[in-house]
């Protein structure tokens, strides 16, 4: 790990709206005082301390919509989730700088959610910008497989809205498709946002780092909203 990935994740550890999961194998989450502490079911109550509902971003990279959301709706509660701790340090400090209670932070895997979240304790998800993995037979490891769908229920309200924002031809096609088989219905549907225009200004007011890029690029970023349950 170089210096600086070194220092953000040092100072993230002291955050107080960070959390981790230090062994992938035995799920447990330490808090900034390095005491183990179980929120399954128990966010609202003991981190954010109010009933608000509660919307998970899934790998969040440096926690752009998990900040920006938290800013724009304060009748919400928001956790960025990723695996990389040092990502997450800009989101999880500029929330703190900004005393924007209502953001959190989480450094685990996205596939051991089921550990720390309850059966309906998550009323929304966004994935935004995650990795496509082109290769076919990386395709269990897309945040829109089968497979993560099937988690997400195990976590999310019946009236949960998922979002799911991309660059990638690829992933949004191959989503389209999962929700095909499953015959799940998706309420919106909105191609190359930027060119098109969309009914959610939130979609192309609120960038990512990544986003930046993939727009001077000239991609098309696509946009899914849907309900895991019929």
């Amino acid at each position: 790990m170089g210096k600086d990935k070194l220092k953000r994740f040092t100072e993230l550890k002291a955050f107080s709206n960070f959390y981790q999961n230090l062994d992938f194998k035995k799920p447990c989450l330490v808090n900034f005082k390095g005491d183990s502490i179980d929120l399954k079911g128990k966010w609202k109550k003991m981190h954010f301390k109010n009933n608000h509902p509660l919307t998970l971003e899934l790998a969040c990279g440096k926690g752009e919509y998990t900040f920006n959301l938290a800013k724009r709706h304060a009748n919400r509660n928001f956790i960025g989730i990723d695996i990389k701790g040092a990502r997450i340090h800009k989101g999880a400090k500029d929330a703190l700088e900004e005393n924007l209670e209502n953001a959190a932070y989480l450094r685990t895997k996205i596939e051991l959610l089921e550990a720390f979240f309850e059966a309906g304790e998550v009323q929304e998800i966004w994935i935004v910008f995650s990795d496509p993995f082109p290769k076919d037979r990386h395709a269990k490891h897309r945040l829109t497989s089968p497979k993560f769908l099937d988690l997400y229920k195990k976590i999310c309200s019946k009236d949960a809205i998922i979002h799911v924002k991309t660059d990638s031809e690829l992933l949004f096609d191959y989503t389209m498709g999962v929700l095909d088989g499953k015959e799940m219905d998706y309420t919106v549907v909105e191609r190359d946002i930027y060119r098109k225009g969309t009914a959610y200004p939130e979609l192309t007011e609120i960038q990512t780092f990544y986003e930046k890029m993939h727009i001077k690029d000239g991609r098309n970023i696509n946009y899914v909203q849907f309900n895991l349950f019929q």
